[in-house]
């Protein structure tokens, strides 16, 4: 149930969702008795942020292939939490990186940072390096650059750059600002690249300096003060 700060009663709470004054994840909160996940979730009351008195942790995890962004799936395929074991506190992903994609993944307990993150309003940027078929035309990034159209509408420009040609293939580095499923394939497939590999190497300006799949490190209070200055500097 939703306890929030400086509030002292259940009544009291009450009160304020009653009033509409409480929002969770942006939403107003109607009715009485909703369950939130304080480390999850992000509440709100009369616009003013309510912080839980948990330990807030914030990894980088470098994501191996073969596991999904999650707490749990269904399917019961590995999911990135179990790389994480020897933390105590519960964390959750900030975004996903798709099943047979790798690199740089932020899992944190911090509901307010993560809401922030992944929410399209703040365009936080998000590289990668890409391995595509055939070599991509300066008129093919000039492209991504500005933004293709899409299934779900057309994206929002990035940042495109080849790196190398190999004997079929091309790395290119791209950089997107929002976080739609799949996107980065879905935008190459629709210059005619196919996608065959995907690495994230940085995320929110933090970079992946982990070699070793599945291994992780807790970020350092420069890198968190940059994450959490990005909303004030959007």
């Amino acid at each position: 149930m939703i306890a929030t700060a400086g509030v002292t009663s259940r009544r009291k709470a009450e009160e304020l969702i009653l009033e509409g004054l409480v929002k969770v994840n942006g939403v107003v909160v109607t009715e009485l008795g909703v369950k939130i996940d304080p480390a999850k979730d992000r509440v709100t009351v009369d616009g003013r942020g309510i912080h839980s008195d948990t330990n807030k942790v914030y990894i980088l995890l470098n994501k191996p292939k073969g596991y999904i962004s999650a707490v749990s799936d269904p399917q019961k395929r590995p999911v990135v939490v179990d790389l994480v074991r020897n933390v105590k506190e519960r964390v959750y992903p900030v975004g996903r990186l798709d099943f047979d994609a790798e690199g740089a993944l932020i899992l944190t307990n911090d509901g307010e940072l993560s809401h922030m993150l992944i929410h399209p309003a703040f365009h936080v940027p998000k590289k990668y390096l890409v391995k595509v078929k055939d070599v991509p035309s300066p008129e093919d990034l000039e492209k991504l650059a500005k933004g293709v159209w899409l299934e779900d509408g057309r994206t929002f420009p990035a940042k495109a750059k080849f790196i190398r040609q190999t004997k079929e293939n091309s790395w290119i580095e791209l950089t997107v600002f929002e976080g739609r499923n799949r996107l980065v394939k879905r935008m190459c497939m629709a210059i005619g690249h196919p996608v065959s590999k995907l690495k994230r190497i940085e995320f929110a300006g933090i970079k992946l300096d982990i070699e070793t799949p599945g291994a992780y490190r807790m970020l350092t209070p420069d890198e968190i003060r940059g994450l959490k200055n990005l909303q004030s500097t959007s």
